[in-house]
């Protein structure tokens, strides 16, 4: 059985998909341990518990340095002793010795095709307000291992997703998390519990 902990920010969309892919079985050999949160008041730690799953707020901001909450963050991760990590719209970089110890088995979702709109200052709206400007007739999302740069790890899975003329950042966001987002995410989770998954010289390899 394969132990999650999920890291979010804010609402939760993506850990609701997962919840509902496991309590569907869409995604099979897997439970999440905790859920972990930089801000006190994401919904995405009122969706753990009415699951009976652990929330937990851990934030830079209750401590004095950033070297201080690197080494609690990691310890409590470290505490519900995971075998994956996922990134689920969480805003706050992650360790780099956290990466190195849990290497290959930290994923996120980002609301792009990899390598368009992606790296510093890529995240939520500015994504798609991005993509907007640019004038792309088609967008989507990406689960990528993550490694010491920014949304430059290891690719699992893509999904495009066509943008319309009359597309706002908001409806194009939200387009992304149902057509994309909500299904790659449980998707790639499923295929790491069941080992579908490895990664050989920097490259995902998918099997069976």
């Amino acid at each position: 059985m394969l132990r999650i902990v999920v890291c979010v920010s804010g609402g939760g969309t993506n850990l609701q998909a997962i919840l509902d892919s496991i309590d569907n079985g869409t995604i099979t050999n897997a439970e999440i341990a905790a859920v972990i949160s930089n801000n006190a008041n994401a919904y995405a730690l009122e969706r753990a518990r009415e699951h009976g799953i652990p929330g937990i707020c851990i934030s830079p901001k209750q401590f004095e340095n950033r070297d201080n909450f690197n080494t609690a963050f990691l310890d409590k991760v470290n505490s519900y002793q995971p075998d994956l990590i996922v990134l689920a719209g969480f805003l706050v970089v992650i360790p780099g010795m956290m990466i190195q110890e849990y290497r290959n088995r930290i994923i996120n979702i980002h609301p792009s095709l990899i390598p368009s709109f992606c790296g510093k200052g890529y995240y939520g709206l500015k994504v798609h307000e991005g993509a907007l400007n640019r004038g792309v007739k088609v967008t989507g999302a990406t689960v990528h291992f993550v490694d010491e740069g920014t949304d430059t790890g290891p690719i699992i899975l893509q999904h495009p997703v066509m943008v319309e003329s009359e597309d706002t950042p908001e409806t194009l966001q939200r387009r992304v998390m149902e057509q994309a987002e909500w299904k790659i995410l449980p998707q790639a989770i499923d295929m790491i519990a069941n080992g579908r998954i490895k990664v050989t010289d920097g490259k995902v390899v998918i099997a069976g």
